[in-house]
């Protein structure tokens, strides 16, 4: 049981191949003067094929670690149901230098500061096995761990610790990650729990009837539908117009990994993807 995912980075494909898999983790940054050239691509290869999608950051640990928390978010812009995580590691140039308690502190100042500057992302922190066991000595993560031992099976890092996430191979060029989740939508479901971009759900469908609705929180569907880019009326009135384009949303969120009931109808499920679903 379990699903599987890949790590990309600069080296990879700025449209990779995403068959067989469930999520991906996308490097956005590298201390505060690198920026992926290829991410922004990345991550809409991994949003249209319906993948949950990840962002790191690749931290130099001589820096401020709430100005590069800062920088990273800046850059990713996640939407709803997307993770942080920062790629916790210093056996490069930049880092070698710095003690391994500066790191472990910086590690600390990182993930507590960017929880604080986006509290409805999960956010957690990627880590070897040498570094789990031997430089940390706290195991706070946040809000999920994912630990990479590669030559190990997927899914036994052999690690004693709550992780969630497990890089287990570099085969092909590309890393491996696999997730102890039964499935996409387990994982997806997880990563929205963290909190709803949607406004409360008023408590009945949006449909076509021979008075056609008209209030308040219609006009308000129908303003994020028009903020979304869709050519909609925003008079408050649910009428054929309104309910084609909801149609239309609902398709093209089922095709873009997004499974919505394709009836025209909005309910609880169409009036939270209006404001989470990410836009393509």
């Amino acid at each position: 049981m379990g699903i599987f995912g890949q790590d990309w980075a600069s080296y990879q494909s700025a449209n990779p191949d995403t068959t067989g898999l469930s999520f991906a983790f996308i490097k956005v940054t590298e201390g505060l003067t690198y920026t992926n050239p290829g991410w922004a691509g990345q991550r809409n290869a991994a949003r249209n094929a319906g993948l949950v999608v990840g962002y790191y950051h690749y931290p130099d640990m001589r820096n401020s670690a709430q100005t590069e928390a800062d920088h990273f978010l800046s850059v990713a812009q996640p939407a709803a149901g997307e993770l942080l995580c920062l790629d916790w590691e210093g056996y490069d140039t930049a880092n070698s230098g710095v003690s391994h308690p500066d790191q472990l502190a910086y590690k600390e100042a990182f993930l507590r500061h960017l929880k604080t500057s986006a509290p409805h992302q999960p956010v957690g922190m990627y880590c070897n096995a040498d570094y789990w066991n031997n430089v940390d000595t706290t195991g706070y993560f946040q809000d999920f761990l994912w630990i990479a031992t590669e030559g190990r099976p997927a899914g036994q890092p052999g690690v004693n610790a709550n992780w969630l996430f497990h890089q287990y191979s570099s085969g092909g060029g590309v890393d491996q990650d696999f997730c102890h989740l039964g499935s996409t939508a387990e994982l997806r479901s997880w990563a929205q729990s963290f909190g709803s971009a949607a406004p409360p759900w008023p408590g009945y469908d949006f449909q076509l009837q021979a008075n056609e609705m008209h209030d308040g929180n219609i006009r308000t569907w129908q303003q994020q539908m028009h903020d979304r880019g869709w050519q909609i009326t925003v008079d408050g009135w649910y009428g054929p117009a309104s309910a084609s384009i909801c149609r239309q949303f609902q398709q093209d969120s089922t095709n873009h990994g997004w499974p919505l009931t394709v009836d025209g109808i909005v309910g609880q499920a169409t009036w939270r993807a209006t404001w989470e679903r990410p836009v393509s």
